[in-house]
């Protein structure tokens, strides 16, 4: 089956683990890749994740992104603007560095084709039950800043915006592109709902999945979504504040979970993944799905 390149176009934002992230831009191969390295990121490590990269990726402005602030939307938004510019993509991926596909480009394209005009983002309106007592309320009411990975809120109410529905959801979606349009319209339009972001807690779980269900900004986007994340993540019952790292232990469940028959659509991505501890899982995951990332493993990282 021929693949087209402009099926999907993927954003992948990252900050370490060099051999890994191009190892997954491999496995991505042929879709277009715009690929983020987190401005804090030492030369060394950002050269060896970028220096002799094919043409199909490019390595966009560095933002200096962290835990939990607004400028991981901002370099979100910045690949949106890229792939909306230099592709015809019919759809926007949004990865992190530690992620990696559980499918070929051909099923993805399969996937994509049977959904075109539809986003794949899993958006619950607030309060969400699983964001606490509050369902994640007080991410928005209160200003807040992150400190080194400490939450400061102050504990201030603030006015909020009457014309946005607050909603929640994972970083990690793959955006219609008329969506991602949609997105860059109101960064570009609205800089009040960015001041107002700005100063809500891990803006990158609620800026896009509240621009998008907001009838006001996208009128259309409950009809045109499916709302059903594509990606496996490995949670374990235990409380965690990040997903715990993928290694050999995980293949049973992850290839039961990937193939499991009534789940639809199936995921099709999964998280989280390093060199260190995930290359075997890794490379049982390219023999089960047809992946080649051969080139990919003699990267040395520094």
């Amino acid at each position: 089956m021929a693949i087209s390149p402009a099926a999907l176009a993927c954003i992948v934002l990252a900050h370490e683990d060099p051999r890994h992230v191009r190892r997954l831009v491999e496995a991505l191969d042929p879709f277009p890749v715009f690929l983020h390295c987190d401005a804090r990121t030492s030369e060394s490590v950002f050269r060896a994740m970028t220096d002799g990269l094919p043409e199909r990726v490019r390595v966009l402005p560095r933002i200096r992104t962290g835990w939990a602030k607004w400028e991981n939307v901002a370099a979100e938004v910045e690949g949106y603007r890229a792939a909306l510019a230099e592709t015809d993509a019919s759809h926007v991926a949004v990865l992190t560095g530690s992620d990696y596909p559980l499918a070929n480009a051909a099923e993805i394209q399969d996937l994509l084709e049977a959904h075109p005009e539809e986003s794949f983002i899993d958006a619950r309106p607030l309060p969400h039950p699983a964001w606490g007592r509050d369902g994640g309320a007080a991410r928005i009411r209160f200003p807040h800043w992150a400190w080194r990975k400490h939450m400061l809120r102050v504990p201030v109410p603030r006015r909020v915006p009457r014309d946005v529905v607050f909603a929640g959801g994972s970083q990690l979606k793959v955006l219609a592109r008329h969506h991602a349009e949609a997105v860059v319209e109101v960064v570009d339009s609205r800089p009040d709902l960015v001041r107002f972001w700005k100063r809500v807690w891990i803006a990158d779980e609620t800026f896009v999945p509240s621009v998008l269900r907001s009838p006001a900004l996208v009128p259309d986007f409950a009809d045109e979504h499916v709302p059903h994340a594509l990606w496996w993540i490995g949670w374990d019952g235990t409380a965690q504040k990040s997903p715990p790292w993928l290694g050999t232990a995980d293949a049973g469940r992850l290839l039961e979970r990937r193939t499991e028959p009534g789940v639809a659509p199936q995921h099709v991505f999964a998280r989280k993944f390093s060199t260190a501890v995930s290359s075997d899982l890794l490379d049982v995951i390219d023999a089960a799905f047809d992946l080649h990332t051969e080139a990919a493993r003699e990267v040395v990282a520094p």
